[in-house]
């Protein structure tokens, strides 16, 4: 891995020059995403489970960081959906302090993934994994703003799916009208505002809109002041969380989500953002942005942050051109909040669950459900199955059966791909078309040839073996010939050894063709080769076939 891969973009834009007619542009970008931010980030936080103000940190710390370190010119940190589920089930399970203990574990995980170059391997978490869990966290941000969207009577809605419907079926008598109303209207504008203006953020407009008429209308609905109280104008003082055994060893499977999540999530919007400017990012140092930002937030009390789709697209949108929008975002979100912090209480519930609202439903991949169900039936099964755990169990072990589930479909294709079995008839009965032997060779009588024909590992171990038990008689010689074979891992040796060992005690000799470099290392470090003998293995068929001829 190159130097080059490990540096940031600001660090590449200093070198090659930043201009003030450059700044005007990030200038003008960073305040205007800013501004999106800022109910963004509010509405996020409440629906973690944590209070508004700690999605502001978040934003202010670790946009700030994931712009300085970043390895996009463009990207846009904070808050994001997909971490509501996580963090409000950490938050319920383990308190802030486990929060906060599993987001710096995530951070140094994220930071080691980055300097060990894994940042190209992260995209490629098969699709309908991502597909599965981003649907159902969706899903389960929308159920979880019902709430608040209709203004029910009830206490703190359960982690669990089915007991927020649960708990909703026996609060639903208590909605209330102005509420609702609030709450159906501001999802409304949100709907149709884009089709009418750009310029203005349908969130802002409807927060605006709906805490004057709520304020100077002495609605009664429930705004941030009467649930949590003020909203502080000022970061806090900096502090590290306790750190116990029990405490690390309980959260440590959520450090691995929140990981996965902040590195699909950030490499996805810096894949965006390369699609929109032409240029390309630089993953490795991207991961480690995300590392170092997760590491800050919690010192402020934050939560999880990562790279913001659509922050990050309404920064380009918008004239963005290097990191310093990016910062500008995050400053401009702490003179908002230091400015007028003490109106942020006056913001009614209603509309920021409107506001999250739409955030799932744009945020869901309804349309490659129906896309996929058409596709192989067994990445519809991953993606069901990912889904399905995401929103009935937990969103770590949907991300973990997922990986798991998509890894042995892999193996189990790619055992398809591997063709074994014996060719003996086939030589015999036609001139072989390859180069590396003479066509009118002929494999003498008590010499049999069986082929491998792609890569040779655990997933075509099983099959290699069941072919071989195939052979009818014992034979003089056995010829594997392995021309095609361009990689092996440690379970296809065993199967090797398997076969010399069971052709020494049928006093069949085993030679082998066209050993690929990478097969005759392994053999070689294993002491396979030793055993065989270097004289058993050819280079050419035709060399193994007159060998095999001498032996008989």
């Amino acid at each position: 891995m190159s130097n080059r891969q490990l540096e940031p973009k600001f660090v590449t834009v200093l070198r090659e020059g930043y201009s003030g007619k450059f700044f005007l542009k990030d200038l003008m970008a960073g305040i205007i995403v800013g501004i999106v931010a800022l109910p963004l980030s509010i509405a996020l936080a409440i629906a973690s489970g944590v209070k508004p103000e700690q999605g502001l940190y978040t934003a202010v710390i670790g946009g700030f960081l994931i712009a300085l370190f970043s390895g996009s010119r463009v990207q846009i940190g904070g808050p994001t959906g997909a971490f509501i589920v996580l963090v409000y089930t950490t938050v319920q399970h383990f308190g802030y302090e486990g929060l906060a203990v599993a987001t710096m574990m995530a951070g140094l995980l994220l930071v080691a993934m980055g300097l060990a170059g894994l940042g190209g391997a992260i995209k490629f978490i098969p699709y309908p994994v991502t597909v599965g869990f981003t649907s159902g966290i969706a899903v389960i941000i929308f159920t979880g703003q019902i709430k608040d969207f209709l203004g029910l009577s009830m206490g703190t809605l359960p982690a669990e799916f089915l007991g927020k419907l649960e708990a909703y079926q026996g609060a639903i008598g208590s909605w209330t009208p102005a509420a609702a109303l609030l709450g159906v209207g501001s999802f409304l504008l949100l709907t149709f505002w884009p089709k009418i203006s750009s310029r203005v953020p349908g969130s802002l407009l409807v927060i605006v809109l709906a805490t004057v008429i709520v304020h100077y209308g002495h609605l009664p609905v429930e705004t941030i002041g009467s649930r949590y109280g003020s909203v502080p104008s000022s970061l806090p003082m900096p502090s590290l969380p306790v750190f116990h055994w029990d405490l690390v060893r309980q959260v440590a499977p959520t450090a691995f989500a929140i990981a996965m999540l902040a590195g699909i999530e950030s490499l996805l919007s810096a894949v965006v953002a390369d699609g929109m400017t032409g240029r390309r990012h630089r993953s490795n140092m991207e991961l480690v942005a995300q590392g170092i930002a997760n590491l800050a937030s919690p010192l402020f009390l934050g939560i999880p942050a990562t790279g913001a789709i659509a922050r990050t697209a309404t920064n380009i949108r918008n004239g963005g051109i290097t990191p310093v929008s990016g910062m500008v975002h995050a400053v401009t979100l702490l003179l908002i909040m230091m400015a007028v912090g003490d109106w942020a209480s006056l913001i009614p519930m209603p509309v920021l669950a409107a506001i999250l609202m739409r955030v799932a439903i744009n945020m869901g991949e309804w349309h490659l459900l129906l896309k996929m169900f058409k596709g192989p039936k067994s990445d519809f099964l991953v993606l069901m199955s990912t889904f399905g755990l995401t929103v009935l169990v937990d969103l770590v072990v949907a991300i973990e059966v997922g990986l798991v589930m998509a890894a042995f479909l892999f193996m189990k294709r790619m055992s398809e791909v591997t063709q074994i079995g014996f060719v003996t008839r086939e030589l015999e009965d036609e001139a072989d078309d390859d180069l590396d032997r003479d066509d009118g060779a002929k494999v003498p009588e008590g010499v049999e040839v069986f082929e491998i024909q792609g890569p040779f590992f655990f997933g075509a171990a099983d099959r290699f073996r069941e072919e071989m038990r195939h052979l009818e008689k014992p034979t003089k010689v056995l010829i594997l010939r392995m021309r095609h074979v361009p990689v092996m891992d440690a379970t296809g040796l065993n199967a090797l050894e398997d076969v010399l060992m069971k052709c020494r005690k049928a006093d069949t000799i085993l030679l082998l063709s066209g050993v690929n470099p990478q097969p005759l290392e392994v053999m070689t470090q294993s002491g396979f080769l030793q055993s065989i003998g270097s004289n058993r293995i050819f280079v050419r068929f035709d060399e193994c076939l007159a060998e095999a001829s001498r032996l008989v």
